[in-house]
């Protein structure tokens, strides 16, 4: 008590007039010159698909993947020589067309499809983690508006008991060592409230970020932080996952994107027939005017992608092994994900079915065991902290459930809302 008394005694001589010291009244967390937005999460959800950066990026991909295939397409142009001599015939000409044996030009099309189907999911793995920034996002600036709520209610009340304390010391029933603390602590809520109006600009410009909206936007998010979506079974989850991992899937599509590889390095192997045709032109006294044609292939004998199909069978190989590593993992790490939105529910439901509703009880019977003097100052502010810190937890634990949600969606792959 000695402690306390001292610091009490030498905040209250070190400010003189702390005593009518009053804190700075509620400020709106709206800055001049900013904009407010009201959007649920399905409207952030649609804006971030439609103009977050990242994901706009990766879907310039495909105009390439698709440009490649235009050029698998293509075929070989003709080649046109013209000659001209001393020798008889004097001129000649020949066009020359190479003619693609094997099906490669298929093999090289299937290849492009192959690595095609490969953008399109480097672009839902870019989707996937951009659903899950929004949701995080979106949420964390939820949790900073009901933190300010909190520290707002807070303050409130640490007000009521500042006036109650100044009665009650008129009243000669308590010392001015009560007065001045119930000001500290109206000067430490409002600091805190403070401090959490700022946190909130925070969480605002980051959601900004990620719709790519002005970073000033003051958003108000109509989608309550205590809404959560029903989550399938957990059989049903490592199904999905099975289906739609994205990981999973891409090493699969990879390892198709090699196959299609080593069946043009095997279609390469049969040589190319290059055809001509032309006329020999001014041959004095044999004639005047001759027909000529030529045919030409490359021989194999030497190199055969004896290298190449090597390296690819190993590459196949090491994709192979990759699948099912990941294939073995995808159940874990869908079931940890699974039981930790399980206990971040039961933890939500915990507070807010029972440790709540007693801390504030608690709180209530001490701020009027206080008024009507049965109780000291100290008693109230241990009640108040107490309830105050059950309900820090309660929200730091419905965003965890928020969060831990958004990790099991990414997980799976789908879309579980």
């Amino acid at each position: 008590m000695r402690p306390l008394l001292l610091l009490s005694l030498a905040l209250f001589c070190a400010a003189p007039g702390a005593a009518q010291m009053a804190p700075a009244p509620a400020q709106n967390s709206t800055a001049p010159g900013t904009q407010e937005r009201s959007i649920t999460l399905r409207e952030a959800l649609d804006l971030a698909a439609k103009q977050n950066l990242d994901l706009l990026a990766a879907r310039q991909r495909r105009a390439f993947a698709l440009a490649g295939i235009q050029v698998a397409r293509e075929i070989p142009n003709p080649n046109f020589t013209f000659s001209a001599s001393r020798d008889a015939p004097h001129q000649a000409f020949l066009i020359t067309q190479p003619l693609e044996l094997g099906g490669k030009r298929g093999h090289r099309v299937e290849l492009a499809q192959q690595e095609q189907a490969l953008t399109d999911l480097d672009i839902k793995t870019v989707e996937q983690q951009v659903r899950r920034q929004v949701r995080e996002g979106y949420f964390e600036v939820a949790l900073a508006r009901a933190e300010s709520s909190r520290r707002a209610s807070l303050l409130a009340l640490v007000q009521r008991l500042h006036e109650i304390a100044k009665q009650r010391f008129a009243a000669g029933d308590v010392s001015q060592l009560e007065v001045n603390q119930a000001q500290l602590e109206v000067a430490r809520a409002d600091v805190d409230l403070r401090v959490a109006r700022q946190q909130e600009r925070v969480s605002n410009g980051q959601l900004s970020a990620v719709l790519n909206e002005p970073p000033e936007t003051v958003w108000r998010v109509a989608t309550p932080l205590e809404e959560a979506a029903v989550v399938p079974g957990l059989p049903e989850l490592e199904s999905d996952a099975y289906q739609a991992n994205v990981e999973l899937a891409h090493l699969q599509q990879e390892l198709r994107v090699e196959l299609s590889h080593t069946t043009l390095l095997r279609a390469q192997r049969v040589p190319d027939l290059d055809l001509g045709a032309g006329l020999d032109l001014n041959a004095p006294h044999d004639y005047r005017v001759g027909a000529r044609g030529q045919f030409g292939l490359n021989l194999p004998i030497f190199s055969r992608n004896q290298g190449e199909l090597a390296q690819s069978s190993a590459q196949q190989r090491i994709l192979e092994a990759e699948a099912a590593a990941v294939r073995r993992g995808v159940a874990g790490r869908v079931q940890a994900a699974y039981y930790e939105w399980d206990a971040r529910r039961a933890e939500v439901d915990l507070y807010r079915n029972i440790l709540r509703p007693a801390a504030t009880l608690v709180e209530q019977q001490a701020v009027e065991s206080y008024r009507a003097g049965k109780t000291n100052l100290l008693t109230v502010l241990e009640a108040q902290r107490s309830a105050q810190e059950i309900d820090k937890n309660y929200l730091e634990s419905l965003g965890s459930l928020q969060a831990a949600f958004a990790a099991l969606e990414e997980i799976t792959g789908t879309r579980l809302d």
